[in-house]
Parts: C-alpha cells; structure tokens; sequence
C-alpha cells in the first residue's frame, strides 16, 4: 500500500524567500525512493500558530498519511516546532525520536540537542526532522523502514505484528 506524506518546512528565511529549503526537497526524494507518495508542501515561519495550522491542514483536512517537519528542533530562541507539534498530538510516539538521537549521536554530538518529536494526530504520523539536508538523511535513514507498518497500525491495520 502506498501511503501518502507531507513536507513542512519550518524556517522564517525560508518562509520570506530569503533562503532555498534544501532540507525539504532531501526529505521528498528520499520518502519518494521509499515508495511513499508525495501529497504536500509547505513552507511556514518559526511560530507556534503558524506550525499547528500546517500540521492541522494536513491531518484533519487533508488526511495525509505522513507529515514530515523539517527544522525549528534545536536551541534557538525562535525553534518552536517540538511544542507545536506536541501541542496537537492525540498520542506521542517518543521512540522515534529517541532512536533518531541515539543514531544520529554517533555521527555527531551536536545531535543529542535536537528536541524532535513524533506522534499521532488521527490517522496520520507526525514527526520532526531537524532543517538539514544531511541531518534529514542520517534521521530518515534509521527511521523510514518502520513507517509503513506504524502507519498501517496506525490506521487499523488487523494483522498481528511479526516478532
């Protein structure tokens, strides 16, 4: 089954046209690569509102399977996606994160800093990305073989789970 995902770009530049978002067109040719189907993309500024209204779009409205963030994770005065994001959850998936973490520390210590989160809103798979292209690669990597069946879970998917 081919699920769709969305990209969310999380970048006040970004968002003024002041800076090319290289991060999401990495996270659309990798999830494309996976076999996902592409449905949206969006680019908003660092602000709580502006993110929720996104996310919201894409899982209430638009019923987009997965909804991908990119940036907005780190220590920043202005990084606000993880509360965003949190605030709109119906459940958090904390163990996605944390193995894009632990993964993504063994490259880089600077990696223990990022504050993504994933979770579910309804039917659809929430999950934060850092904004860089190569941080998106590292992360992605560890977590894509897993999304097909989280979201087939997800969405009611009967079947037992393979040990």
């Amino acid at each position: 089954m081919a699920f769709t995902f969305a990209v969310i770009t999380v970048s006040d530049k970004g968002h003024r046209g002041e800076r090319a978002d290289a991060s999401g067109g990495e996270i659309k040719k990798i999830m494309e690569e996976a076999g996902f189907v592409y449905a949206d993309y969006l680019i908003v500024p660092d602000e709580v509102e502006a993110i929720q209204n996104a996310l919201l779009t894409c899982a209430d409205t638009k019923k987009i399977d997965l909804i991908l963030t990119s940036g907005g994770t780190g220590l920043s005065p202005r990084d606000v996606t993880p509360e965003a994001t949190a605030g709109i959850l119906d459940k958090e998936i904390p163990g996605i994160a944390e193995v894009m973490r632990r993964e993504s520390c063994l490259i880089t210590p600077h990696a223990m800093l990022s504050r993504s989160v994933a979770g579910i809103r309804g039917t659809s798979l929430i999950i934060n990305l850092p904004g860089s292209p190569r941080s998106v690669r590292d992360n992605l990597s560890v977590i894509v073989p897993a999304l097909e069946h989280a979201i087939a879970k997800l969405q009611g998917d009967p079947t037992d789970c393979a040990s």
